[in-house]
């Protein structure tokens, strides 16, 4: 089978001229760059069709195959939200008082200022939960299997938390330690492994966040390694 046994449509693509790039590149940089990840928020609701909105979004993300392995499951229940906590901050507090983490993590951690208290897991209006999916099934049931999953899901992600940060809403990349809790709250396959939980919402009016910064663009690009001199 090739190619050519498959359809193809005509790209749809605008080209733009290099001041119109330049000027969307440095809005875009600028919109990101004032992103933070946020763990206070308040309960105001966020209607369900700006989490949808969001998924759409992620799901644009390029995978290995086109296979889309990934499935976001989002949570506005207060019971279960409850239950997400309660699991998560035992899991968190075996790591930080029971010696999960090293001492070089916790020191690591250390200016971000977190602890295993998870209070935000409650009081945002949604989680979401981005699952990886290890493997398909064709129509008959048969296992498929699926490529650069975890590579593809981290893209996703990643367009996930863009798309959040555009509209107005804020998260936080939560990855509680083991994680298997969250298939068993949220009734997943044996296929599935959760990846990453996202609170999502608006910020508390007295939110904070760590004075840190960024690296700069020298620290984390190298330019032709290799090339000739002259």
């Amino acid at each position: 089978m090739s190619a050519a046994d498959h359809p193809f449509r005509p790209l749809e693509f605008e080209e733009r001229t290099l001041e119109e790039m330049r000027q969307r590149a440095q809005s875009f940089y600028a919109e990101l760059d004032r992103r933070r990840s946020v763990r206070f928020f308040r309960d105001d609701p966020v209607p369900r069709d700006l989490i949808e909105t969001a998924i759409r979004t992620a799901s644009t993300a390029p995978s290995g195959a086109h296979q889309q392995p990934w499935t976001f499951v989002a949570v506005s229940d207060p019971a279960t939200k409850l239950k997400i906590r309660e699991a998560a901050e035992e899991e968190e507090r075996i790591s930080y008082e029971e010696g999960r983490m090293s001492e070089e993590w916790l020191q690591a951690l250390a200016p971000l200022g977190t602890d295993w208290h998870k209070p935000y897991l409650e009081t945002v209006p949604w989680i979401v939960v981005l699952f990886e999916q290890a493997y398909g099934h064709f129509a008959d049931g048969s296992r498929k299997k699926h490529y650069y999953s975890k590579e593809s899901v981290g893209i996703a992600a990643g367009f996930f938390i863009a798309a959040l940060h555009q509209m107005g809403l804020c998260t936080l990349t939560h990855t509680p330690s083991p994680m298997k809790f969250l298939s068993e709250i949220l009734g997943r396959p044996e296929n599935e492994r959760p990846s990453i939980l996202f609170p999502i919402g608006y910020p508390a009016r007295d939110a904070v966040v760590p004075d840190i910064r960024r690296k700069d663009l020298e620290d984390v690009s190298v330019w032709d390694p290799g090339k000739p001199e002259g």
